[in-house]
């Protein structure tokens, strides 16, 4: 159950726009204080979010061995859902930006004004769910666990999910320069083969939710 919950969190994580404002407030004036609000809104986000649909699933009974059925048919709707989500992506031409039109967003003026309060409301707004993650928290809301392994696979979860922030504030605070340069150049090649990697994310979550729920209901009947 955590392995499976664990890559499906590695590919909930994989997201540009997170990697792009943790350079962007790693280069700011308080770059510490600024990514560690960063990290606490991601945190929070991302754990209130996962409690509230793990307890929606386990509400409605999805963990419970007469519930299998329901259970692995519901991983198959969802791994059919992600998978039609990546393949429309694929077929989506990503749009050049065009200079003489700046964008005017909410998530560039975040950018635009680096600053603690609001890398916290960065973090709360970019991390709200996407369906990888809720992937993520289904494969732990309907497995037969006790509630011990469940939080256990809850909080792999969501640090997986938040790697893009801790892991650069980590190695920022060993080494500043070469985590700002190289995470930088990271950056940049994440942003010039986004929608490929993304495509390439909702495909491959799709394929392994779906083909567990088919499997499920296979060995079920």
């Amino acid at each position: 159950m955590i392995v499976q919950a664990a890559g499906l969190a590695v590919l909930a994580a994989i997201s540009p726009t997170v990697l792009l404002l943790a350079v962007v407030y790693l280069g700011s004036g308080r770059p510490r204080e600024t990514l560690l609000a960063y990290l606490a809104g991601a945190l929070l986000m991302s754990i209130v979010m996962g409690i509230v649909v793990l307890v929606l699933l386990r509400a409605g009974g999805f963990s419970l061995p007469q519930h299998r059925t329901d259970r692995y048919g519901l991983r198959l709707g969802l791994g059919i859902l992600i998978l039609v989500a990546g393949l429309v992506f694929t077929r989506r031409e990503p749009k050049p930006p065009d200079p003489s039109r700046p964008k005017k967003g909410i998530m560039s003026k975040l950018i635009a004004n680096p600053a603690p309060y609001t890398a916290f409301l960065a973090g709360i707004l970019v991390f709200a769910p996407g369906i990888t993650f809720i992937a993520a928290i289904q494969v732990v809301a309907t497995a037969k666990a006790d509630l011990s392994e469940t939080a256990a696979a809850l909080a792999v979860v969501i640090a997986i999910n938040v790697a893009l922030v801790w892991l650069p504030l980590l190695t920022f605070l060993v080494a500043p320069e070469a985590t700002t340069r190289r995470l930088a150049a990271f950056n940049a090649w994440l942003r010039r083969h986004s929608h490929v990697i993304l495509s390439v994310v909702l495909i491959a979550a799709g394929l392994i939710v779906a083909i567990n729920g088919l499997v499920g209901l296979i060995q079920k009947g």
